[in-house]
């Protein structure tokens, strides 16, 4: 084996492999494996991939080489190129050599690519080291491929245009395959702890938190929003450059990723010993978060449909007449005319009066949001326009979002009626645009099948290599677009698709068309936390699930459907809708645990979603309701700061109680509850206490068992008692109490009776402290919808209390911004708690 050094990387090379380690960071190697000479590829969603160089030493024994940091090591296995992968004691996150040691030692067989002496740091660390494997790498697999294209040949399409629940589709009858270039398909082996859990992968729908002894397939569909990054709780993550389609397997004999389509083996090994520090790294890889609007973290209600431009307006107005909080109202699919499927033009006689209704909207203090397409029917103006400058793929009716001129067209279309009528956000629905030939049967295929079957689609209008990307260019084209006509209002795009790096596009997920049933409720909560330890900031549902009748009552839904026959998708338990109390109660449940989710949104279909048909003030499930719009307006303070956090800081709102918890063995078990920012535990009860189906009473006692995080007291958000952490509780749980503690030591500002995010109502900023221990809080503030922020035009201020003192202290605010508030402290209002 060969070893060359530059000051940048060292590249071993043999017979059949190159592999070349770049360390980024102490703790942070990119690691690119291939069987031809290493080559520096465009991606993406990599944004960074130049650092300043960082310090290393390579050592070579009998069997390996060995390429060191301070705080890391990789020994190279010159066999086959494994790498086992250890944590040095001291340094970065503790790692590294004592203070006086010294670069030395020898690196054999090397010479520079210019073929003269290696340039570099080449020599050992040494020093009082205390190590531990954080992985051993099992083989690295590539053989080299024939990458299919497709083609008619020059004849003309054969289109079959099927109407699915799923959208109208195209599918092409007489496309070709013919060779287009060659490429690799690969596996990396992992030989993995006995009990290490490996989590992250994205957002599937099988409810799978811990994906140790599980396959999982990387495909994009509806439900399914692949994310090409584990996380171990053993203190280290993985970031693979990789878009097109992959699989992971972890059985008793191999585990292993497998990929699809790739020119080399890319990857990032990120040693940081926090899922915090693991995800900072990620997203300074893949782009900072973008600040969404203030108002885009109240509550947004949305169902399928609503008809016209004035429904959407009486229903803000509605609302405010309730006086129940809003924020955004939705208008779902069927904007365009009959037959016009994905047109951006609308239908005016129902939208004539669009800009009109907005105005409407926007003086009562709210705002919109509009679902688009990708996939236009063959005669609209928009399909044609784009058929004409050849924008489309090969299915004749998606755009290409792979082109910069495709996605400016687009854009152009959207904003000629939408944008320009008023609309202040994009719903990019049906963002993974091939995924029709498994949106039917009455029976769910095998998982390999469907990711067959789904995949191949993908791969006949898309390069291989960028299957899984289509989303993430959909997302950049909406967002660079906007900003270009825009600057006064923040991109928000709520899409049912996307990947690594679509938070800097103002991009929030939503977990597709779940169907409404209690297993569905516990399995999207352990599928949003995944999403979070995937390193994306902003995730949500359809609160109360999308589908909510059996597949016989199918057709009282959208309409759009023209298949009587039974779909596996469409197995919602609740026949009546609305009028089951079971469904009733579980909605409340539901929009309970989503009041803290990163959006906060209602929506689906069968049946409506508003306020108002769940009873009346004064009812159980109206009030329940009421009481946590209510609440998700109280915290706003908390919240708002919460995504200042995920901007400026990388956090993440919602958290696996691995973030914090990691030493505890039962906290990392836990899927079925999370925190909400650092503070706020959020347990949410996924079981019927009161109703089962068809209004069916049930005599059940109105408990719930919540397991407290060790290292923290907890004090019930609801009765102010206090709980030693490390143990299981058994609390009340009425309906409109699901269980909330607060960690000792929490400061939350609140401000009481706002009806919309950006209200200043006059009632005192509350600084809630939680004792037992030291803590502090930051509070950001901005001027809410454009993007001054990044030129520095945003406030901090930090509480601190102490806990020996019971004093709190208000530190100095850092920074201004146009309509700051000023006067809050002269009217603040303390709350001391316990």
């Amino acid at each position: 084996m060969k070893c060359i050094q530059t000051e940048h990387y060292a590249e071993l090379a043999r017979e059949m492999f190159f592999l070349r380690l770049i360390p980024m960071e102490e703790d942070v190697f990119r690691c690119v494996f291939s069987q031809e000479p290493v080559m520096e590829t465009e991606s993406a969603f990599i944004e960074q991939t130049d650092f300043e160089p960082v310090p290393y030493s390579m050592e070579e024994t009998e069997s390996s080489f060995r390429i060191r940091t301070k705080a890391v090591q990789a020994e190279v296995l010159k066999e086959d190129g494994r790498i086992i992968w250890t944590r040095l004691g001291g340094g970065a996150n503790g790692a590294g050599s004592p203070e006086g040691g010294r670069m030395s030692g020898k690196c054999a067989g090397t010479s520079s690519p210019e073929g003269g002496q290696a340039s570099g740091n080449c020599g050992d660390i040494s020093g009082s080291e205390a190590a531990s494997i954080l992985l051993e790498e099992g083989p690295k697999e590539l053989e080299k491929i024939d990458v299919m294209r497709y083609t008619t040949g020059g004849e003309a399409p054969v289109i079959n245009r099927v109407k699915t629940v799923d959208g109208e589709r195209n599918f092409i009858q007489n496309l070709k395959q013919v060779a287009d270039h060659q490429a690799y398909k690969g596996r990396l082996h992992f030989r993995w702890k006995p009990e290490e859990g490996i989590y992250g992968l994205g957002q599937a729908e099988e409810g799978i938190y811990n994906y140790r002894g599980h396959d999982q397939y990387l495909y994009q569909h509806n439900m399914r929003i692949p994310m090409p990054v584990l996380l171990s709780d053993q203190g280290y993550g993985m970031l693979f450059n990789c878009g097109s389609l992959m699989t992971f397997h972890d059985g008793p004999d191999d585990s292993y990723l497998f990929f699809d389509t790739i020119s080399q083996m890319d990857y990032f090994f990120i040693a940081k010993r926090t899922p915090d520090e693991i995800i900072g790294t990620i997203r300074s890889l893949t782009g900072r978060a973008s600040m969404l609007p203030k108002w885009a973290f109240g509550y947004i209600q949305s169902k399928e449909q609503y008809y016209t431009a004035k429904e959407l307006a009486d229903v803000v107005r509605t609302y405010r007449e309730l006086g129940v909080p809003l924020d955004c109202v939705v208008q779902d699919w069927n904007t365009w005319e009959p037959g016009n499927w994905g047109e951006k033009l609308v239908d005016k006689s129902r939208y004539g009066d669009l800009k009109e209704r907005m105005e409407e909207i926007h003086g009562m203090h709210a705002h919109s949001m509009v679902s688009v397409w990708p996939n236009m029917n063959t005669g609209g103006k928009n399909h044609t326009e784009l058929f004409q400058a050849g924008h489309l793929l090969h299915d004749y009716a998606t755009y290409d979002a792979f082109s910069e001129e495709a996605r400016e067209m687009y854009w152009q279309q959207a904003k000629k009626e939408l944008f320009d009528g008023g609309f202040d956000s994009w719903w990019c629905d049906s963002t993974e645009p091939f995924s029709g030939p498994d949106w039917g049967g009455a029976m769910k295929r095998e998982p390999w099948e469907r990711f067959v079957l789904v995949g191949n689609e993908h791969k006949k209008y898309l390069p291989p290599e960028q299957a899984n990307l289509f989303a993430l260019m959909h997302a950049k084209g909406i967002y660079e677009n906007q900003r270009k006509d825009r600057e006064d209002i923040r991109v928000l795009n709520l899409t049912r698709s996307g990947y690594a790096s679509g938070q800097k596009y103002g991009a929030v997920l939503w977990s597709g068309d779940t169907y409404a049933s209690w297993d569905t409720l516990k399995k999207q909560i352990a599928e949003g936390l995944n999403m979070g330890l995937s390193g994306y900031p902003y995730w949500t549902l359809d609160i109360g699930g999308f589908f909510t009748v059996g597949s016989k009552w199918q057709n009282r839904g959208c309409g759009c459907n023209t298949d009587p026959s039974p779909k596996w998708f469409w197995q919602g338990d609740y026949n009546e809708g609305v009028s089951d109390y079971g469904y009733r109660e579980l909605y409340v449940r539901w929009l309970e645990m989503g009041t803290f989710l990163p959006m906060f949104r209602s929506h689906g279909t069968d049946t409506p979603r508003e306020i108002w048909n769940f009873g009346k003030k004064g009812e159980p499930f109206y009030d329940a309701i009421e009481k946590y719009i209510r609440l998700r307006y109280d915290l706003m303070p908390y919240i708002y700061s919460l995504a200042g956090d995920v901007c400026l800081n990388h956090g993440t709102m919602m958290r696996s109680l691995l973030f914090d918890y990691m030493e505890d063995e039962q906290a990392r078990k836990t899927d079925q509850e999370f925190l909400f920012g650092k503070s706020m535990l959020i347990c949410p009860v996924t079981a019927p206490m009161y109703y089962g189906k068809d209004n069916q009473e049930l005599r059940t006692e109105k408990v719930w068992t919540c397991y407290l995080p060790a290292g923290d007291d907890w004090y019930h958000y609801w009765t102010d008692r206090k709980y030693e952490g490390g143990q299981f509780v058994t609390v009340d749980a009425p309906l409109d109490e699901m269980p909330i503690f607060v960690k000792a030591g929490s400061i939350i500002p609140m401000r009481l009776g706002i009806m919309y995010a950006d209200e200043k109502n006059g009632n005192p900023l509350e600084i809630h402290v939680y004792p037992g221990k030291d803590g502090v809080f930051t509070l950001y503030e901005d001027e809410g919808n454009n993007y001054h922020y990044e030129d520095g035009r945003y406030a901090l201020t930090e509480f601190t209390w102490d806990e020996a003192k019971r004093k709190l202290t208000i530190g100095d605010t850092a920074g201004e911004f146009d309509g700051m508030e000023h006067g809050w402290r002269e009217n603040l209002k303390v709350c001391i708690h316990g």
